[in-house]
């Protein structure tokens, strides 16, 4: 029989009538046909002595890729391949034998893919002819809202753990935003000043990055303060996952951050900082069901390539940050580099 390759889908119609060469089917049949049209339940009906279809809704037939006439009159070995058509045939024995309705889950390999389904058998009878009917259930939808529940959970306990350690670390430094749990500016402005006298007694380089967060898309801006503290802890995770130990990060405002990155010329703190505006912009963060995205505008500076002392630094890094702004946001916009005459 040929079998359609499209994927079946659950649709409520017309319950299709059995042949009239064909006997009826019984009354408990004929009611569970009944609640599969109404609900799209995918039901058959076999006769029992030799497994061929009587009867079935449009859902059974869709889910085998099928039309009801070419179904009546088929069996489970005629869609299904031998071994697996042998215990389907198993249990309706079983079912028969039980004498009450039985349930049994099934998995096999159907139409290039593992399949996963629930049946329900029910035996009855018409005269002296015994018939079987059973009620399919895909369980591929259950098994995703599993496996969707178990990463969230999973999401959950990460969350947790992250927001118990940072906690602790928050309740024995008291040197953090609790928002966010990078630095506070007075302590970012300390770790700034002795970067800056280290590298101009030993003649080093570090990069200053002045970040602000994009305006806000409508669902995020309809959320108010609760969005805007979300997506600072999310910006707090991506800085502390995108810097070392040696470098440093604030939060300066509500929408506004600072890092520091130690030893890092112009050009590596472009890269790294392009590479984090990219994260920002895929970055998902859930509140109320609602998913909101966000972006930022970045601006680089130096020294000593384009600042030689701390507010030159500071300015430098404020003018980039400003021409990020200008550009649309969601970009990375670098300090001119000074040249000065021989």
């Amino acid at each position: 029989m040929p079998i359609a390759t499209e994927r079946s889908t659950i649709a409520t119609t017309r319950v299709d009538v059995a042949p009239p060469d064909l006997p009826p089917v019984a009354l408990l049949a004929q009611a569970l046909l009944a609640l599969a049209e109404q609900q799209g339940l995918a039901v058959a009906v076999k006769a029992v002595d030799d497994g061929r279809y009587l009867q079935a809704s449009p859902a059974f037939t869709s889910l085998l890729g099928t039309d009801p006439a070419s179904l009546v009159g088929r069996t489970d070995a005629d869609w299904l391949d031998t071994a697996t058509a042998a215990l389907l045939r198993a249990a309706d024995h079983t079912a028969l034998a039980q004498g009450a309705a039985l349930a049994s889950e099934h998995r096999f390999d159907w139409r290039g893919e593992r399949r996963e389904f629930k049946v329900l058998r029910v035996a009855t009878t018409q005269g002296d002819r015994r018939l079987l009917c059973c009620i399919w259930q895909d369980l591929a939808p259950q098994r995703q809202r599993e496996a969707q529940l178990r990463v969230a959970l999973d999401q959950l306990e990460q969350q947790q753990k992250a927001n118990d350690a940072l906690r602790q670390e928050l309740s024995e430094q008291g040197l953090r935003d609790q928002a966010s749990g990078l630095n506070s500016r007075a302590h970012f402005d300390d770790q700034m000043r002795r970067e800056l006298d280290l590298s101009t007694r030993e003649h080093r380089e570090f990069a200053l990055v002045y970040m602000a967060l994009d305006p806000f898309n409508d669902k995020a801006g309809a959320l108010g303060a609760r969005a805007q503290e979300r997506i600072c802890e999310a910006m707090g995770r991506l800085l502390r996952g995108n810097t070392r130990a040696m470098d440093a990060s604030c939060r300066m405002d509500d929408r506004h951050f600072a890092v520091l990155l130690s030893g890092v010329g112009l050009a590596t703190a472009h890269s790294r900082m392009e590479g984090l505006r990219r994260q920002c912009a895929t970055q998902i963060v859930m509140l109320d069901g609602e998913e909101l995205g966000f972006t930022v505008a970045m601006g680089v500076a130096s020294f000593p390539h384009t600042a030689h002392g701390h507010d030159e630094l500071i300015a430098a890094c404020s003018a980039a940050l400003a021409e990020a702004k200008r550009r649309g946001g969601n970009t990375v916009a670098l300090a001119s580099i000074r040249f000065e005459s021989a």
